[in-house]
């Protein structure tokens, strides 16, 4: 779906909440809140969405269409399959640093924005199986099962950002985005 057509002072309203609530979570908050953090109006906010839940959907759309658009410039710029892989997993962790863990439990608490935050994993996962394929079809990986690798990098992927992989290695989510590159990447070498 394309993103809807907002007036310049919406899109700079939606990109402070987008910095406020990547920063402090958004289940906390009332519209009350909001409206005096961004130094708005609540009818201004209701002109980005009809609700609360549709404001978080809206933000974690916005956070996601800007990270991926990110993401693919510097995967753009990598030349060799292997790298391909390592910069798009390193360029996530990236976009991902900024989000506070209370951002991440929000996301994953509240239907709206889990919706997105799953249909953005599962394209991650896409991402990850066709420059697998574009690797193997070149000859720099070995011949593996793309769609499978693909999943596998998409489950570890949402256990790093659940925090569940930092909790339960030591490791930072940039970290673990690290080694998972190392892993495919290694997994994949002819």
């Amino acid at each position: 779906m394309p993103p809807t057509r907002r007036t310049a002072r919406q899109t700079d309203l939606l990109e402070r909440l987008v910095v406020l609530v990547i920063a402090e979570g958004f289940a906390a908050f009332t519209l009350d809140d909001l409206a005096e953090r961004l130094h708005c109006s609540k009818t201004t906010l209701y002109q980005l969405a009809r609700s609360k839940h549709g404001l978080a959907r809206e933000a974690v759309k916005h956070y996601f269409r800007n990270a991926t658009s990110a993401v693919e410039k510097q995967v753009a710029d990598a030349a060799a399959p292997a790298q391909r892989v390592v910069v798009y997993l390193t360029a996530v962790a990236e976009q991902l640093r900024p989000l506070s863990r209370q951002f991440l439990d929000d996301m994953a608490d509240l239907d709206v924005t889990r919706e997105v935050y799953e249909a953005n994993t599962r394209r991650a996962a896409d991402r990850i199986r066709e420059l697998i394929t574009e690797g193997v079809a070149a000859g720099a990986f070995r011949p593996v099962h793309a769609a499978f690798v693909g999943e596998a990098a998409a489950a570890t992927m949402q256990a790093i950002q659940q925090g569940e992989v930092g909790h339960r290695t030591g490791l930072s989510d940039s970290q673990a985005y690290g080694e998972l590159a190392s892993l495919i990447v290694h997994a994949v070498a002819p």
